[in-house]
């Protein structure tokens, strides 16, 4: 050809459309420009004559091949979707920001957070800012499988190894291999298996249950855990030098009481989610019911707000969600937001049977009646209690209570 041959070709045009199908086609090739020609990502290189069944079966291959690959792709975006961070919240910007700083290395995270606040997406979020993106994430759930078989689960087992093993099984850490492995609610595993998990972590070396050869694997953790570990440290229930070989970034996942602002944001994320699934058009949601959703506290976090949201989705005829359609406890006066020095807004302390329920409840009450001896003032509220006045701001936001100066 003129200018230039196939060969600087294909290279230009891999630079511009590198997603596409490339089929060589040429009168004098060799098995060094086919080899060449391959590695620079042509599809297939077919020598003349040309036979057109030849062609055209590359054709067809071709494009099925295109087609499984943006099949995947869509896929992947989709599930990025599916377990995206939805906030903008000082909290969540902040996780965010830690986030992308932790992403790119390959150091152990240890998340912690409570249940259903989204420990789970904040680990696929760290993967997928790392250099093992294109590797696979695989999920091992330390609470819900019986600590006979985690080792199993964990590290494979041969054929014969115990009753039932029928099969060799190829264990987590293999199949995480050059990806991530999460490690959720850590703090469930057995001091024994602990033990063997920070062995490998050491070593990146583990033999299958039953089996004797050693076997490596390339794998990042990220370890999570609803309990505060330091607290199952003192008590002999984890191993402390496990928590400080997985505790290289600590990443907490605020609970969904202390980011209300979120809230609007996050019903409309979940009713336009569920629109899609079950296959209508998107709801609104009026203000009042809005309001219900920003006072309710959400024990079971946002978890427990996705599922709200499911249920209203198949439930509700029409479209348009109204308070008089929330479903209790959201519309049965759970624990709310309170204006500051409401008369008897905050309820006693003594009437919750949960310690930290208990001191948010004394909180609550002990600010907001500062607030009305102050009249409403938060910085001469903060210099009485003794606090800096932007952290008084958080407390208050968290708590819920509202003022108007």
């Amino acid at each position: 050809m003129p200018e230039m041959d196939g060969i600087e070709t294909l290279k230009r045009f891999k630079e511009v459309r590198p997603e596409m199908q490339v089929i060589m086609i040429t009168g004098h090739g060799t098995i060094e420009t086919a080899v060449k020609t391959t590695k620079m990502g042509a599809y297939d290189f077919i020598e003349k004559p040309l036979s057109l069944e030849r062609v055209s079966l590359a054709v067809k291959h071709g494009l099925e091949e295109y087609r499984l690959r943006e099949e995947n792709e869509s896929l992947k975006r989709s599930i990025a979707k599916r377990y995206e961070i939805v906030g903008e919240s000082e909290a969540i910007l902040s996780l965010k920001k830690q986030i992308a700083l932790a992403g790119p290395s390959n150091g152990w995270v240890l998340v912690h957070g409570e249940s259903g606040s989204g420990k789970e997406f904040v680990a696929r979020a760290v993967h997928r800012a790392s250099k093992r993106a294109r590797g696979p994430f695989v999920e091992v759930n330390c609470a819900a499988i019986p600590q006979e078989l985690i080792e199993s689960e964990l590290f494979g087992h041969e054929r014969g190894a115990f009753t039932g093993a029928t099969a060799m099984k190829r264990g987590k850490f293999e199949q995480a291999d050059n990806g991530t492995l999460f490690l959720d609610e850590i703090g469930d595993m057995s001091l024994a298996t602990q033990a063997k998990v920070l062995r490998v972590l050491e070593s990146q070396e583990f033999q299958r249950v039953g089996g004797t050869r050693t076997l490596r694997a390339d794998v990042r953790v990220i370890a999570a855990s609803n309990k505060n570990l330091t607290k199952e440290i003192e008590r002999g229930a984890f191993r402390e030098d496990l928590f400080f070989r997985l505790n290289v970034i600590p990443l907490d996942v605020p609970p969904l009481r202390e980011r209300p602002d979120d809230i609007p944001r996050l019903v409309r994320y979940f009713f336009e989610e569920f629109s899609r699934e079950y296959g209508q058009k998107p709801k609104t949601v009026d203000e009042d019911a809005l309001a219900l959703f920003q006072q309710y506290r959400w024990p079971g976090n946002v978890r427990e707000l996705r599922n709200v949201i499911e249920r209203l989705i198949i439930m509700t005829q029409g479209s348009r969600i109204t308070a008089a359609d929330v479903p209790p406890p959201l519309s049965s006066g759970s624990p709310a937001r309170v204006a500051a020095g409401a008369p008897g807004a905050a309820p006693s302390a003594l009437e919750f049977a949960a310690l930290k329920d208990a001191r948010a409840a004394f909180e609550r009450e002990f600010i907001t009646r500062k607030l009305k001896d102050h009249g409403g003032n938060v910085s001469r509220t903060a210099d009485a209690i003794g606090v800096e006045r932007s952290n008084l701001h958080r407390k208050m936001k968290t708590l819920g209570i509202e003022t108007d100066s």
